[in-house]
């Protein structure tokens, strides 16, 4: 089965094309510029197609994310500290970003023989982003099936679906994945902030797995704050 994987250079989805190297044919890894300010990511991607021996592609869709304002991580408003589950994060859902990243995804598969598109889409997703929950995976796979109808055949491959962030991060470590070479923060400084909601879920992920965490944070400490936050309901 030969698979394209859409790699943001994120933990999840670098987790994911080490997996596919793995299991499967990973025939390339393609990336997006959305007007994301944490571009940073777009480097781990690039590094993870170095170290698996694949060509990357990284795709030019930032005239298109300049339409999709009210997103904080396209436009020009502050990313909350926090939780990654509190509702004051929905406010980083940029409007049908992933269904417009599978649609060309989708293109690109079909044009390079593929068998099959890998997204790193993940259970702790489904709190804020509703282009990441089963529903709408299994819908987006019906249509494209009938989008690409007599002439290509291709999944939507979701291995993740359904698990947390530190099973992700337990997948990773037994694959044997460079973490340092991956990015999670909003913010897009240069180092990882330590409280956006995306830096608060990368480092509970590692403490509830068990696994080293080689990140440097600006902040170390609040993470473990906003979890206890979240868990008993109150502010400081």
């Amino acid at each position: 089965m030969k698979a394209l994987v859409i790699c943001s250079g994120g933990l999840d989805s670098v987790t994911l094309a080490h997996k596919i190297a793995r299991e499967k044919q990973l025939t390339g890894l393609i990336s997006f510029d959305y007007g994301q300010r944490h571009k940073r990511e777009l480097v781990c991607a690039a590094a993870c197609a170095e170290a698996l021996g694949v060509a990357h592609s990284v795709i030019d869709i930032s005239q298109v994310g300049a339409h999709l304002s009210g997103s904080a991580l396209t436009d020009d408003i502050a990313v909350p500290d926090g939780h990654y589950a509190e509702q004051t994060m929905k406010i980083t859902v940029v409007p049908n970003r992933n269904a417009i990243m599978l649609s060309i995804a989708y293109g690109i598969a079909s044009a390079r023989k593929a068998d099959m598109v890998a997204a790193a889409f993940h259970g702790g997703d489904h709190y804020i982003y509703p282009d990441c929950r089963p529903p709408f995976v299994k819908a987006f796979e019906t249509m494209q099936k009938h989008a690409l109808e007599d002439i290509s055949d291709i999944s939507l491959y979701t291995p993740f679906i359904n698990n947390t962030k530190a099973e992700i991060v337990a997948e990773g470590a037994r694959l044997g994945v460079d973490f340092a070479q991956t990015w999670s923060c909003y913010k897009g400084n240069e180092i990882h902030c330590g409280r956006c909601g995306t830096c608060v879920e990368r480092r509970e992920a590692f403490a509830i797995a068990g696994v080293e965490d080689p990140t440097a944070y600006e902040d170390k400490n609040f993470w473990s704050r906003a979890v206890e936050e979240k868990r008993t309901g109150s502010r400081k």
